[in-house]
This record gives structure tokens, C-alpha cells and sequence, in this order.
């Protein structure tokens, strides 16, 4: 009896011992308890496992961060593991080296493997050029070896994508400029990535949410709220920008185009049509404006509008277009989107493909409005039609005479006074009274597009 309670001792021992010892002898053993398979090398450090899942995420970040650049940026990216990348209204810096971000005061300190230091800085704002005054620089310093940059107080495993939200409250200035080019910058990425938003804008991250968690399903860091060191395995700083509400496939990273924007956004808002024919009734949202460039004779055309057979929801206020969950769903219910030049119309993303969107054009404004807007429409499969109104249509003609060259010859007006004026003309002092007649023949167009649409 002794001897047994000896022998079971001894066992305890050796088992402890050898359970001891086997996470210092690195073998990866499997064992069975209770049923269940054990791996100590899974276990204990990790094991094969979790270096290929290390090396996996390195591979990953570095090579969706490299596809931001191309030819020679491409390459000296390669050599230096920093480039930045520089195209028309458009600039982003990447680095493939882990960096550290002082939030404090923005800047990027980036290993240079040299002796020398150098000194660069950005905007980090999709479109370059006429950039809004709130949007501050980010300062990016590659460091020598004789360097120490400050020690990262945060580590981060995933790569941060620096970017403003320093905007005009404008819904077309904050699509065509933030959030499309933060969807091309981060698409690629699958959500993993980091968000570090500088200028942070509380009501644009609280009206753009639900995008921003597509994106990246970290929480956006607000640098000027988190003022420390944070580390990173690599970064981007600033956004792709490819133009005026656009998005390029063929440009980098490259198979991103209006198509894939549109899904992303009938996905992330679970909009529920696909294509107009879906729509059980011709249904037509009219934006109203309250302030300049406003229907004269508003009611007038609602009228006529239903006559025609639309069913016919008025837009007037803004604080239902600052709700991006209902707003967007109540647009994707329409077969029509009617309004006069203006930010409103960048809403025509959300509706179903087959759409049609109806942008009145007043004086002096032709050229802008079919570039901003009659573009995406048509590069997003909406049926666009434009209505240029008459000089009789525009009140400039009662402020400034039917004979004046602000009436008649609205080009002569920007090359003569400069854009800043002429736009002050155009777009803040004229309102519109619509010529119904005329006006209804575009109607009943955009009627009988959407009710032929196949498989209605």
C-alpha cells in the first residue's frame, strides 16, 4: 500500500516536470484530455499556427499599402519603404515601415534606414487644390538611425489611414471628397484597417457611421482627443481622389468603380432596390430649397408632376437628409430624383439602377452642373435629364434686366468678373420660375422611362 502511494507520488512528479519542460523543448505535441485535443505548441507559444498568421497580416498590410502606388512611386516604395503618391487634385503618402504618430500635433515619424533626416507634409483631404480653410497639415519626418523618435505609448496591429474630416457640413463636398476616396483608399483592406481622423467633425462621423464601420470596424480615433504616441506596422496619410464624384477602375488600387460604390452602399444601408423596376409605383422625390435657387412656383409643378401619374414626396427638410440610414432608403424607394442644382443631388447614389434624375440647370451654371452631376448619373446606370431653363425662367432677368449680359451671356460674366463673383450671381441671387408647359414634357419622359423598364 505504501509502496503504490510512492509510485503515484513519483508519477505526479514526473508529469508535472515534463509538462514543465515541454513549452522550453518546442515541440508541438498533441495530448488527450477529457476527450479533447490539446496542442501545447498551440497552447503554450503560439506555434506555427500563430507565426504563419503573423506573417500572413505583414504580407496583407503590405501588400494592399503598396497598391496605392505605382511606377516609379511603386518602386521607391520598394527601395525605401515610403512614397507618396501625386495625380491631378490628388496626393497620399504610404509607408510600409512600422510609424509612429504623435497626435499631439500631427506627425508621422518614419524610418529611413539613413543618417539624414528629412521633412515632408500633406494635407490629408481627398481633393488637392481649393481645399476648405479647417483642413490642417500633417507633418511626416523620416528619421535617421542617429534619430530617436518619441516612444509609442499605443500599439496598433493594424495600419492607420490618416485622413480630415474638416469639411463644409456641404452633402456633395463630403462624398465627393471624403467618403468616396476613403472607400478607394480602404476598400481593398477588408475593414482592417485603423481610421486616425484629423480636424475630427463630430456630425460628419455621427451622419457618415454606418460607412465608416464598413470601412474599418475599429472605432475612428479623434487625434486631437487622443493626443499620444500611437505605433503602427504602417500607414497612409491622406485619401485617392479620382474626380468629381468618381470613381476609376482602372486607377489605383485599381477594380473599384461606381458599380462597386453603389453595392457597397446598397449593403451597408440594407436599401432594398436593385433595379427601378423593383418599385411598385412611379414614385418621384422632389428636393425643395428654402434659401436660394428656389421653384418660385413649387406647388404649380407638384400638381403637374402628379397629373402625370407620379406619386410625388416632397424633401424640405435637412434634417432628414442628416439621417443617412432613413434618407438614403427613402431615395432607393423612388423611380425618379428632381431638383435644381445642388448638393441634394449627390443623393442619386442611392437610387436603383434604371433611375432617373431630373437636375434643372439654371443660367450660367450649364457647364457645372452636367459635369458634376450628369457624369455620375449616367456613369452609375441612372438615366439623367436635364432641364436647361429659359431666360425667362431665371428672376436674374427681372434683378438685372432680360437684355443684360448676365442673362444673355452668362460666360462673359466669370471671364470678366472672376469665378468667385460670378458664381456669387449664379448660385446665391437666382431663383427659378419653371415654364410648366415645357417643364411637363420632361416628366412625362422620365414617366415613361421608368415604366418601361423591364420586368415591371
Amino acid at each position: 500500500m505504501e509502496k503504490d502511494q510512492k509510485k503515484k507520488h513519483v508519477f505526479r512528479l514526473n508529469t508535472f516536470i515534463l509538462l514543465l519542460s515541454l513549452p522550453l523543448l518546442g515541440f508541438g505535441l498533441d495530448f488527450s484530455v477529457f476527450g479533447q485535443r490539446i496542442s501545447l505548441s498551440k497552447h503554450f507559444f503560439g506555434g506555427k499556427t500563430a507565426v504563419k498568421k503573423t506573417v500572413d497580416e505583414k504580407e496583407f498590410i503590405k501588400f494592399h499599402v503598396s497598391r496605392l502606388v505605382r511606377g516609379e512611386d511603386r518602386k521607391k516604395l520598394d527601395e525605401t519603404g515610403f512614397a507618396c503618391d501625386t495625380a491631378i487634385h490628388s496626393i497620399h503618402c504610404v509607408s510600409t515601415k512600422p510609424v509612429r504618430i504623435d497626435t499631439r500635433n500631427m506627425t508621422v515619424y518614419i524610418p529611413s534606414g539613413w543618417d539624414s533626416q528629412n521633412e515632408t507634409s500633406i494635407q490629408p483631404y481627398g481633393r488637392q487644390g481649393d481645399l476648405p480653410k479647417q483642413i490642417s497639415p500633417v507633418r511626416m519626418i523620416l528619421y535617421g538611425n542617429n534619430t530617436d523618435p518619441p516612444p509609442c505609448e499605443f500599439h496598433h496591429r493594424l495600419p492607420a489611414v490618416v485622413f480630415s474630416s474638416g469639411s463644409t457640413g456641404n452633402t456633395f463636398h463630403e462624398i465627393s471628397e471624403i467618403i468616396i476616396p476613403l472607400y478607394i483608399t480602404t476598400k481593398q483592406f477588408g475593414s482592417r484597417v485603423l481610421l486616425v481622423v484629423e480636424d475630427y467633425n463630430p456630425s460628419f462621423i455621427a451622419k457618415y457611421r454606418t460607412i465608416l464601420s464598413r470601412l474599418s470596424y475599429r472605432e475612428p480615433i479623434d487625434a486631437a482627443a487622443n493626443a499620444t504616441i500611437h505605433c503602427f506596422p504602417s500607414t497612409v496619410i491622406g485619401l485617392k481622389y479620382h474626380d468629381n464624384l468618381a470613381l476609376n477602375a482602372s486607377d489605383i488600387p485599381g477594380g473599384y468603380g461606381m458599380p462597386e460604390f453603389r453595392t457597397f452602399l446598397r449593403t451597408t444601408f440594407s436599401l432594398r432596390y436593385a433595379y427601378v423596376s423593383q418599385v411598385p409605383r412611379p414614385r418621384l422625390v422632389f428636393l425643395s430649397r428654402t434659401s436660394t435657387r428656389r421653384f418660385l412656383n413649387e406647388d404649380k409643378m407638384i400638381d403637374m408632376i402628379k397629373d402625370v401619374g407620379f406619386q410625388v414626396l416632397v424633401v424640405r427638410r435637412l434634417k432628414l437628409a442628416s439621417n443617412l440610414e432613413k434618407f438614403s432608403r427613402l431615395i432607393n424607394s423612388c423611380s425618379v430624383l428632381l431638383g435644381i442644382h445642388g448638393a441634394g443631388l449627390t443623393n442619386d447614389i442611392f437610387l436603383p439602377t434604371g433611375a432617373v434624375m431630373i437636375q434643372v440647370e439654371p443660367l450660367g451654371l450649364e457647364w457645372v452642373s452636367n459635369t458634376y452631376f450628369g457624369n455620375t448619373a449616367r456613369a452609375m446606370g441612372v438615366h439623367y435629364l436635364r432641364y436647361r431653363i429659359d431666360r425667362d425662367e431665371s428672376s436674374l432677368a427681372k434683378v438685372y434686366g432680360r437684355n443684360s449680359s448676365v442673362v444673355t451671356d452668362p460666360r462673359s460674366v466669370f471671364i470678366q468678373h472672376g469665378n468667385r463673383q460670378a458664381r456669387n450671381i449664379f448660385l446665391d441671387q437666382q431663383n427659378v420660375r419653371i415654364n410648366l408647359t415645357r417643364f411637363r414634357e420632361t416628366i412625362v419622359e422620365a414617366l415613361s422611362i421608368v415604366t418601361d423598364s423591364p420586368a415591371r
